[in-house]
Protein backbone atom coordinates (compact mmCIF):
# COMPACT_ATOMS: atom_id res chain seq x y z
CA UNK A 1 0.00 0.00 0.00
CA UNK A 2 1.42 3.62 -1.20
CA UNK A 3 2.46 6.27 1.54
CA UNK A 4 1.41 8.80 -0.58
CA UNK A 5 -1.93 10.32 -0.54
CA UNK A 6 -3.62 12.14 -3.29
CA UNK A 7 -4.15 16.10 -2.21
CA UNK A 8 -5.78 17.59 -4.96
CA UNK A 9 -4.56 18.25 -8.58
CA UNK A 10 -1.31 20.91 -9.17
CA UNK A 11 -1.48 23.42 -11.62
CA UNK A 12 -0.35 21.15 -14.75
CA UNK A 13 -3.01 19.21 -13.44
CA UNK A 14 -0.91 16.38 -12.73
CA UNK A 15 -2.00 15.10 -8.90
CA UNK A 16 -0.73 16.58 -6.17
CA UNK A 17 0.58 14.49 -3.71
CA UNK A 18 2.28 14.19 -0.15
CA UNK A 19 4.36 11.82 1.11
CA UNK A 20 2.79 10.92 4.79
CA UNK A 21 5.75 8.91 6.05
CA UNK A 22 7.59 11.99 5.00
CA UNK A 23 4.77 14.57 6.49
CA UNK A 24 5.44 12.34 9.88
CA UNK A 25 8.96 13.06 10.41
CA UNK A 26 9.26 16.43 8.85
CA UNK A 27 5.59 18.08 10.21
CA UNK A 28 3.61 20.79 8.29
CA UNK A 29 2.69 24.44 8.23
CA UNK A 30 -0.85 25.81 6.75
CA UNK A 31 -1.26 29.57 6.39
CA UNK A 32 -3.93 31.24 5.05
CA UNK A 33 -6.46 34.02 5.50
CA UNK A 34 -10.33 33.50 6.74
CA UNK A 35 -12.58 31.52 3.47
CA UNK A 36 -9.26 30.70 1.64
CA UNK A 37 -9.87 27.04 2.45
CA UNK A 38 -7.23 26.15 5.34
CA UNK A 39 -10.63 24.04 6.93
CA UNK A 40 -11.08 22.58 3.48
CA UNK A 41 -7.26 21.37 2.71
CA UNK A 42 -7.40 19.59 6.65
CA UNK A 43 -10.60 17.58 6.05
CA UNK A 44 -9.04 16.33 2.73
CA UNK A 45 -5.58 15.54 4.73
CA UNK A 46 -7.68 13.78 7.35
CA UNK A 47 -10.32 12.10 5.29
CA UNK A 48 -7.57 10.97 2.35
CA UNK A 49 -5.08 9.33 5.35
CA UNK A 50 -7.91 8.15 7.78
CA UNK A 51 -7.06 4.49 7.13
CA UNK A 52 -3.23 4.99 7.44
CA UNK A 53 -2.44 6.96 10.21
CA UNK A 54 -3.95 7.50 13.79
CA UNK A 55 -5.09 11.11 13.89
CA UNK A 56 -5.58 13.66 16.83
CA UNK A 57 -7.15 17.01 15.76
CA UNK A 58 -7.67 19.78 18.43
CA UNK A 59 -10.97 22.02 17.21
CA UNK A 60 -11.78 25.31 18.42
CA UNK A 61 -15.13 25.49 16.49
CA UNK A 62 -16.54 22.09 16.50
CA UNK A 63 -15.88 21.71 12.61
CA UNK A 64 -14.34 18.54 12.18
CA UNK A 65 -16.95 16.69 14.68
CA UNK A 66 -18.75 15.31 11.26
CA UNK A 67 -15.73 12.90 10.72
CA UNK A 68 -16.83 10.58 13.24
CA UNK A 69 -19.80 9.09 11.77
CA UNK A 70 -17.77 8.44 8.35
CA UNK A 71 -14.64 7.34 10.02
CA UNK A 72 -14.78 6.34 12.91
CA UNK A 73 -13.75 9.11 15.22
CA UNK A 74 -14.26 9.33 18.70
CA UNK A 75 -15.29 12.83 20.09
CA UNK A 76 -13.85 14.19 22.78
CA UNK A 77 -15.68 17.11 24.27
CA UNK A 78 -14.37 19.48 26.89
CA UNK A 79 -16.34 19.28 29.25
CA UNK A 80 -14.06 16.78 31.20
CA UNK A 81 -12.13 17.55 34.30
CA UNK A 82 -8.10 18.47 33.15
CA UNK A 83 -7.42 15.06 34.74
CA UNK A 84 -9.78 13.01 32.77
CA UNK A 85 -8.36 14.85 29.68
CA UNK A 86 -5.01 13.90 30.46
CA UNK A 87 -6.24 10.08 31.36
CA UNK A 88 -8.33 10.27 28.16
CA UNK A 89 -5.52 10.77 25.97
CA UNK A 90 -3.34 8.77 27.47
CA UNK A 91 -5.95 5.99 26.72
CA UNK A 92 -6.13 7.41 23.19
CA UNK A 93 -2.27 7.13 22.42
CA UNK A 94 -1.91 3.41 23.72
CA UNK A 95 -4.97 2.09 21.54
CA UNK A 96 -4.20 4.44 18.84
CA UNK A 97 -7.79 5.34 18.36
CA UNK A 98 -8.35 8.83 16.33
CA UNK A 99 -10.01 11.43 18.21
CA UNK A 100 -11.49 15.03 18.08
CA UNK A 101 -11.35 17.38 20.82
CA UNK A 102 -14.02 19.32 20.40
CA UNK A 103 -13.49 23.24 21.95
CA UNK A 104 -16.81 24.62 20.75
CA UNK A 105 -18.96 27.23 23.42
CA UNK A 106 -15.55 26.69 25.79
CA UNK A 107 -14.54 30.42 26.93
CA UNK A 108 -10.73 31.21 26.03
CA UNK A 109 -8.96 30.15 29.05
CA UNK A 110 -10.71 27.21 28.93
CA UNK A 111 -9.61 26.21 25.37
CA UNK A 112 -6.12 27.06 26.10
CA UNK A 113 -6.15 24.76 29.20
CA UNK A 114 -8.17 21.66 27.63
CA UNK A 115 -5.75 21.99 24.37
CA UNK A 116 -2.44 22.23 26.82
CA UNK A 117 -3.73 19.40 29.13
CA UNK A 118 -4.67 16.76 26.32
CA UNK A 119 -1.48 17.67 24.10
CA UNK A 120 0.56 17.06 27.46
CA UNK A 121 -1.38 13.69 27.78
CA UNK A 122 -0.44 12.78 24.29
CA UNK A 123 3.35 13.95 24.96
CA UNK A 124 3.78 12.44 28.17
CA UNK A 125 2.79 8.48 27.00
CA UNK A 126 4.83 5.67 28.19
CA UNK A 127 7.27 5.15 25.24
CA UNK A 128 5.94 1.31 24.35
CA UNK A 129 2.93 3.73 23.11
CA UNK A 130 5.39 6.05 20.77
CA UNK A 131 2.86 5.12 17.87
CA UNK A 132 2.62 7.91 14.87
CA UNK A 133 -0.08 10.35 15.04
CA UNK A 134 -1.24 13.32 13.11
CA UNK A 135 -1.85 15.94 15.19
CA UNK A 136 -4.19 18.38 13.44
CA UNK A 137 -4.32 22.05 15.47
CA UNK A 138 -7.02 23.95 13.51
CA UNK A 139 -6.50 28.28 14.38
CA UNK A 140 -3.07 27.01 15.61
CA UNK A 141 -2.28 31.28 16.62
CA UNK A 142 -5.12 30.75 19.72
CA UNK A 143 -2.90 28.20 21.53
CA UNK A 144 0.45 29.78 20.82
CA UNK A 145 0.12 33.56 20.25
CA UNK A 146 2.92 35.16 19.44
CA UNK A 147 1.74 37.58 22.08
CA UNK A 148 -0.07 38.51 24.66
CA UNK A 149 -4.10 38.14 23.59
CA UNK A 150 -7.38 37.94 25.41
CA UNK A 151 -6.61 34.92 27.41
CA UNK A 152 -4.39 35.23 30.68
CA UNK A 153 -1.32 34.63 31.11
CA UNK A 154 -0.71 31.57 33.16
CA UNK A 155 -3.21 29.62 30.41
CA UNK A 156 -1.47 31.36 27.31
CA UNK A 157 1.75 29.82 28.87
CA UNK A 158 0.40 26.34 29.42
CA UNK A 159 -1.07 26.34 25.90
CA UNK A 160 2.31 27.44 24.49
CA UNK A 161 4.88 25.61 26.13
CA UNK A 162 2.15 22.35 24.95
CA UNK A 163 2.19 23.87 21.40
CA UNK A 164 6.34 23.92 21.90
CA UNK A 165 6.74 20.62 22.41
CA UNK A 166 4.55 19.27 20.03
CA UNK A 167 6.39 20.84 16.80
CA UNK A 168 9.91 20.73 18.13
CA UNK A 169 9.74 17.43 20.66
CA UNK A 170 6.96 15.54 19.08
CA UNK A 171 8.56 13.80 16.57
CA UNK A 172 10.79 11.35 18.35
CA UNK A 173 7.65 10.06 20.64
CA UNK A 174 5.61 9.62 17.04
CA UNK A 175 3.74 13.25 17.55
CA UNK A 176 3.55 14.68 13.87
CA UNK A 177 2.44 18.13 14.16
CA UNK A 178 0.24 19.76 11.23
CA UNK A 179 -0.94 23.14 12.36
CA UNK A 180 -2.85 25.84 10.71
CA UNK A 181 -3.34 29.59 11.45
CA UNK A 182 -4.98 32.47 9.43
CA UNK A 183 -1.96 34.53 10.17
CA UNK A 184 2.04 33.78 10.45
CA UNK A 185 2.87 37.26 12.38
CA UNK A 186 0.71 36.10 15.20
CA UNK A 187 2.13 32.68 15.45
CA UNK A 188 4.84 31.90 17.83
CA UNK A 189 8.16 31.94 15.59
CA UNK A 190 9.69 29.24 17.35
CA UNK A 191 6.40 27.07 16.52
CA UNK A 192 6.14 27.99 13.13
CA UNK A 193 10.20 27.59 12.36
CA UNK A 194 9.96 23.72 13.11
CA UNK A 195 7.89 23.39 10.17
CA UNK A 196 9.34 21.85 7.33
CA UNK A 197 6.65 21.58 4.71
CA UNK A 198 4.67 24.50 3.75
CA UNK A 199 0.86 25.18 2.07
CA UNK A 200 0.26 29.31 1.90
CA UNK A 201 -3.06 30.17 0.80
CA UNK A 202 -4.61 33.18 -0.10
CA UNK A 203 -3.31 36.46 2.36
CA UNK A 204 -3.59 40.21 1.87
CA UNK A 205 -1.03 41.84 3.96
CA UNK A 206 2.44 42.76 2.65
CA UNK A 207 3.59 41.15 6.14
CA UNK A 208 2.53 37.66 5.79
CA UNK A 209 3.02 37.53 2.29
CA UNK A 210 6.90 38.55 2.72
CA UNK A 211 7.09 35.87 5.63
CA UNK A 212 5.29 33.16 3.55
CA UNK A 213 7.91 33.61 0.29
CA UNK A 214 10.77 33.57 3.09
CA UNK A 215 9.69 30.20 3.92
CA UNK A 216 8.95 29.17 0.60
CA UNK A 217 12.24 30.40 -0.11
CA UNK A 218 10.97 32.98 -2.79
CA UNK A 219 11.96 36.20 -3.72
CA UNK A 220 10.25 39.17 -2.24
CA UNK A 221 8.59 40.46 -5.49
CA UNK A 222 6.85 36.95 -5.89
CA UNK A 223 5.24 37.70 -3.13
CA UNK A 224 2.24 39.56 -4.74
CA UNK A 225 1.44 36.12 -6.05
CA UNK A 226 -0.44 35.17 -2.42
CA UNK A 227 -2.72 37.95 -2.99
CA UNK A 228 -4.00 36.41 -6.10
CA UNK A 229 -4.79 33.11 -5.52
CA UNK A 230 -7.96 31.49 -5.34
CA UNK A 231 -10.13 29.98 -2.55
CA UNK A 232 -8.65 26.27 -2.26
CA UNK A 233 -5.53 27.26 -3.84
CA UNK A 234 -2.65 26.82 -2.35
CA UNK A 235 1.31 26.79 -3.03
CA UNK A 236 3.70 23.62 -1.15
CA UNK A 237 6.99 22.97 -0.30
CA UNK A 238 8.94 20.93 1.62
CA UNK A 239 10.23 17.65 2.08
CA UNK A 240 6.61 15.47 1.99
CA UNK A 241 5.45 17.79 -0.61
CA UNK A 242 7.89 19.51 -3.30
CA UNK A 243 11.53 20.26 -3.96
CA UNK A 244 10.79 23.66 -5.57
CA UNK A 245 7.39 25.71 -4.81
CA UNK A 246 4.53 23.95 -6.67
CA UNK A 247 0.64 25.80 -6.78
CA UNK A 248 -2.11 23.12 -6.53
CA UNK A 249 -6.30 23.12 -5.99
CA UNK A 250 -7.30 20.94 -2.87
CA UNK A 251 -9.54 18.16 -3.92
CA UNK A 252 -13.21 17.36 -3.15
CA UNK A 253 -13.98 16.35 0.53
CA UNK A 254 -16.84 13.80 1.53
CA UNK A 255 -17.92 14.97 5.04
CA UNK A 256 -19.76 18.04 5.38
CA UNK A 257 -17.62 21.51 6.73
CA UNK A 258 -19.64 23.44 8.84
CA UNK A 259 -17.13 26.21 8.75
CA UNK A 260 -18.07 26.68 5.42
CA UNK A 261 -19.17 30.56 3.98
CA UNK A 262 -22.47 31.29 4.24
CA UNK A 263 -24.96 31.31 1.31
CA UNK A 264 -27.28 33.80 -0.42
CA UNK A 265 -30.86 33.44 0.76
CA UNK A 266 -33.85 34.99 -1.41
CA UNK A 267 -35.32 37.68 1.10
CA UNK A 268 -39.08 36.75 2.49
CA UNK A 269 -41.62 38.37 -0.36
CA UNK A 270 -43.10 42.00 0.03
CA UNK A 271 -45.93 42.60 2.39
CA UNK A 272 -48.29 45.36 2.38
CA UNK A 273 -47.85 48.61 3.62
CA UNK A 274 -47.54 48.59 7.84
CA UNK A 275 -47.11 44.64 7.64
CA UNK A 276 -43.37 44.78 8.09
CA UNK A 277 -43.87 46.99 10.83
CA UNK A 278 -46.71 45.47 12.80
CA UNK A 279 -43.90 42.01 12.57
CA UNK A 280 -41.43 43.73 14.43
CA UNK A 281 -43.50 46.16 16.95
CA UNK A 282 -46.58 44.51 17.55
CA UNK A 283 -47.25 42.32 21.08
CA UNK A 284 -50.16 40.44 19.91
CA UNK A 285 -48.46 38.07 17.76
CA UNK A 286 -46.95 34.96 19.21
CA UNK A 287 -42.96 36.09 19.47
CA UNK A 288 -40.74 33.62 18.10
CA UNK A 289 -38.63 31.03 20.33
CA UNK A 290 -35.58 33.00 22.63
CA UNK A 291 -32.31 32.12 20.94
CA UNK A 292 -30.46 29.56 22.99
CA UNK A 293 -26.77 28.77 23.59
CA UNK A 294 -25.39 25.52 22.11
CA UNK A 295 -24.77 23.34 25.41
CA UNK A 296 -21.57 21.18 25.53
CA UNK A 297 -22.63 17.54 24.89
CA UNK A 298 -20.79 16.47 28.02
CA UNK A 299 -20.10 12.73 28.29
CA UNK A 300 -18.62 10.62 31.49
CA UNK A 301 -15.08 9.80 30.81
CA UNK A 302 -16.09 5.88 31.17
CA UNK A 303 -18.11 6.21 27.97
CA UNK A 304 -15.41 7.86 26.22
CA UNK A 305 -12.48 4.83 27.57
CA UNK A 306 -15.30 2.10 26.62
CA UNK A 307 -15.62 3.76 23.01
CA UNK A 308 -12.08 4.76 22.63
CA UNK A 309 -11.50 0.59 23.77
CA UNK A 310 -13.95 -0.90 21.31
CA UNK A 311 -12.75 1.40 18.23
CA UNK A 312 -10.98 -0.25 15.79
CA UNK A 313 -7.27 0.62 15.71
CA UNK A 314 -5.99 2.06 12.06
CA UNK A 315 -2.96 0.39 10.47
CA UNK A 316 -0.22 2.30 9.52
CA UNK A 317 1.24 0.70 5.81
CA UNK A 318 4.72 3.48 5.56
CA UNK A 319 7.58 1.14 4.49
CA UNK A 320 10.34 0.74 7.34
CA UNK A 321 13.64 2.83 6.40
CA UNK A 322 16.43 0.63 5.08
CA UNK A 323 18.54 -1.32 7.33
CA UNK A 324 22.10 0.32 7.74
CA UNK A 325 25.13 -0.86 9.47
CA UNK A 326 26.66 2.03 11.50
CA UNK A 327 29.72 2.21 8.82
CA UNK A 328 27.08 2.54 5.81
CA UNK A 329 25.18 5.66 7.98
CA UNK A 330 28.11 7.34 8.65
CA UNK A 331 28.96 7.26 5.20
CA UNK A 332 25.82 8.52 3.80
CA UNK A 333 25.98 11.11 6.23
CA UNK A 334 30.04 12.16 5.23
CA UNK A 335 28.55 12.14 1.89
CA UNK A 336 25.59 14.61 2.95
CA UNK A 337 27.89 16.55 4.31
CA UNK A 338 30.53 16.72 1.31
CA UNK A 339 27.71 17.91 -0.92
CA UNK A 340 26.58 21.06 1.16
CA UNK A 341 30.50 22.11 0.89
CA UNK A 342 30.54 21.69 -2.68
CA UNK A 343 27.87 24.00 -3.19
CA UNK A 344 29.84 27.00 -3.87
CA UNK A 345 26.94 29.49 -1.53
CA UNK A 346 26.91 27.38 1.21
CA UNK A 347 30.04 29.37 2.96
CA UNK A 348 27.58 32.33 3.12
CA UNK A 349 24.97 30.96 5.30
CA UNK A 350 24.08 30.17 8.83
CA UNK A 351 24.97 27.62 10.43
CA UNK A 352 21.64 27.03 11.30
CA UNK A 353 20.37 27.31 7.85
CA UNK A 354 23.00 24.71 6.38
CA UNK A 355 21.62 21.91 9.48
CA UNK A 356 18.25 22.91 8.18
CA UNK A 357 19.41 21.42 4.65
CA UNK A 358 21.25 18.93 6.39
CA UNK A 359 18.40 17.44 7.74
CA UNK A 360 16.08 17.70 4.92
CA UNK A 361 18.55 15.63 2.72
CA UNK A 362 18.78 13.42 5.66
CA UNK A 363 15.42 12.57 5.51
CA UNK A 364 14.91 12.42 2.05
CA UNK A 365 17.58 9.75 2.34
CA UNK A 366 15.70 7.92 4.78
CA UNK A 367 18.46 7.93 7.65
CA UNK A 368 16.43 9.21 10.40
CA UNK A 369 15.06 9.11 13.47
CA UNK A 370 18.26 10.19 15.23
CA UNK A 371 20.13 12.70 13.51
CA UNK A 372 23.06 14.95 14.48
CA UNK A 373 22.16 17.95 15.98
CA UNK A 374 22.85 21.48 15.19
CA UNK A 375 26.13 21.31 17.34
CA UNK A 376 27.67 17.61 16.37
CA UNK A 377 26.80 18.67 12.75
CA UNK A 378 28.65 22.06 13.03
CA UNK A 379 31.83 20.09 14.20
CA UNK A 380 31.65 17.43 11.38
CA UNK A 381 31.31 20.33 8.67
CA UNK A 382 33.81 22.03 10.17
CA UNK A 383 36.38 19.11 9.97
CA UNK A 384 35.62 18.26 6.32
CA UNK A 385 35.49 21.67 5.33
CA UNK A 386 39.41 22.01 6.94
CA UNK A 387 39.94 18.59 4.90
CA UNK A 388 38.72 20.04 1.56
CA UNK A 389 42.51 20.65 0.50
CA UNK A 390 45.00 17.19 0.08
CA UNK A 391 46.50 16.44 2.91
CA UNK A 392 48.60 13.87 1.03
CA UNK A 393 52.01 15.04 2.46
CA UNK A 394 50.17 15.39 6.46
CA UNK A 395 51.05 13.47 9.62
CA UNK A 396 47.83 11.69 10.02
CA UNK A 397 48.73 11.53 13.87
CA UNK A 398 49.48 14.94 14.44
CA UNK A 399 46.52 15.86 12.12
CA UNK A 400 44.28 13.60 14.40
CA UNK A 401 45.92 14.92 17.56
CA UNK A 402 44.26 18.61 16.16
CA UNK A 403 41.03 17.48 15.51
CA UNK A 404 41.10 16.07 19.60
CA UNK A 405 42.69 19.83 20.48
CA UNK A 406 39.92 21.41 18.39
CA UNK A 407 36.86 19.51 20.14
CA UNK A 408 38.17 21.31 23.70
CA UNK A 409 37.34 24.93 21.67
CA UNK A 410 34.26 27.19 21.28
CA UNK A 411 32.41 26.82 18.07
CA UNK A 412 33.67 29.95 16.57
CA UNK A 413 37.41 29.19 17.25
CA UNK A 414 37.05 25.41 15.94
CA UNK A 415 36.90 26.41 12.08
CA UNK A 416 39.91 28.57 11.80
CA UNK A 417 41.83 26.34 14.31
CA UNK A 418 41.81 23.24 12.06
CA UNK A 419 42.28 25.62 8.96
CA UNK A 420 45.65 26.96 10.26
CA UNK A 421 46.47 23.53 11.63
CA UNK A 422 46.02 22.07 8.23
CA UNK A 423 48.62 24.33 7.03
CA UNK A 424 51.22 23.59 9.62
CA UNK A 425 50.66 19.44 8.94
CA UNK A 426 51.27 20.08 5.31
CA UNK A 427 54.04 22.63 5.58
CA UNK A 428 52.51 24.86 3.70
CA UNK A 429 52.14 29.11 4.41
CA UNK A 430 49.58 30.57 6.95
CA UNK A 431 46.66 31.76 5.54
CA UNK A 432 46.11 35.62 5.08
CA UNK A 433 43.26 37.54 7.12
CA UNK A 434 40.88 37.41 4.44
CA UNK A 435 41.46 33.59 3.98
CA UNK A 436 40.76 33.06 7.25
CA UNK A 437 37.83 35.45 7.46
CA UNK A 438 36.32 33.79 4.64
CA UNK A 439 36.57 30.58 5.92
CA UNK A 440 33.74 30.52 8.61
CA UNK A 441 31.52 33.11 6.05
CA UNK A 442 32.93 36.90 6.91
CA UNK A 443 33.78 39.63 5.38
CA UNK A 444 36.05 41.00 8.05
CA UNK A 445 39.57 40.51 8.47
CA UNK A 446 39.79 42.25 11.83
CA UNK A 447 37.36 39.76 12.87
CA UNK A 448 39.89 36.76 11.69
CA UNK A 449 43.10 38.81 13.73
CA UNK A 450 40.63 38.95 17.01
CA UNK A 451 40.44 34.82 16.56
CA UNK A 452 44.14 34.40 16.21
CA UNK A 453 44.49 36.85 19.34
CA UNK A 454 41.97 34.60 21.67
CA UNK A 455 43.67 31.34 20.09
CA UNK A 456 47.24 32.78 21.15
CA UNK A 457 45.46 33.84 24.22
CA UNK A 458 44.56 30.52 25.74
CA UNK A 459 47.60 29.38 24.53
CA UNK A 460 46.61 26.84 21.94
CA UNK A 461 48.49 28.50 19.14
CA UNK A 462 51.52 31.28 18.94
CA UNK A 463 51.59 33.50 16.38
CA UNK A 464 55.28 35.35 15.42
CA UNK A 465 56.60 37.28 12.48
CA UNK A 466 60.17 36.22 11.09
CA UNK A 467 63.32 38.91 10.02
CA UNK A 468 61.07 39.07 6.11
CA UNK A 469 57.93 39.94 8.13
CA UNK A 470 55.88 36.67 7.11
CA UNK A 471 53.50 35.53 9.82
CA UNK A 472 54.34 32.09 11.58
CA UNK A 473 51.57 30.03 13.38
CA UNK A 474 53.20 27.54 15.51
CA UNK A 475 50.92 24.80 17.32
CA UNK A 476 52.94 23.79 20.76
CA UNK A 477 51.02 20.99 21.65
CA UNK A 478 51.42 19.18 17.99
CA UNK A 479 54.88 20.46 17.39
CA UNK A 480 54.71 22.02 14.27
CA UNK A 481 54.12 25.32 12.42
CA UNK A 482 53.52 26.91 8.78
CA UNK A 483 56.31 27.77 6.67
CA UNK A 484 57.69 31.44 5.74
CA UNK A 485 57.34 32.54 2.04
CA UNK A 486 58.98 36.12 1.37
CA UNK A 487 56.27 38.67 0.47
CA UNK A 488 58.54 39.64 -2.66
CA UNK A 489 58.71 35.74 -3.39
CA UNK A 490 54.96 35.36 -2.48
CA UNK A 491 53.76 38.25 -5.07
CA UNK A 492 56.32 36.84 -7.69
CA UNK A 493 55.29 33.17 -7.79
CA UNK A 494 51.93 35.38 -7.79
CA UNK A 495 53.04 37.23 -11.03
CA UNK A 496 53.97 33.95 -12.83
CA UNK A 497 51.21 32.07 -11.90
CA UNK A 498 48.92 34.91 -13.63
Amino acid sequence: MSAHIDIGVTGAQSPALIDLEELLATRLLVQGNSGSGKSHLLRRLLEQSAGLVQQVVIDPEGDFVSLADRYGHVVVDAAQSEHELSAIATRVRQHRVSVILNLEGVEVDGQLRCAATFLNGLFEADRDYWYPVLVIVDEAQLFAPAAAADASDDARRQSLAAMTNLMCRGRKRGLAGVIATQRLAKLAKNVAAEASNFLMGRTFLDIDMARAADLLGMERRQAEMFRDLQRGAFVGLGPAIARRPLTMRIGAVETADRGGAPKLLPLPEATEDGAAHGLIFSGHDTPPPPLRARRVRSEPAEDVFARIDAAPAPTFAAAPPPELTAEERDAALEDIIQQIIADPNAGALPALQMHRDFLVRCRIKRLGPDLPDAHTFRRRMTIARARATALDNADDLKWTRAIEISDRLPDDMRGPFLMLARAAVTENVCPSDDEIARFFGSHSPGRARRLLSNMEAIGVIVVRTDYQGCRIVAFPELEVETTAVHPKLAQQQDAGAV
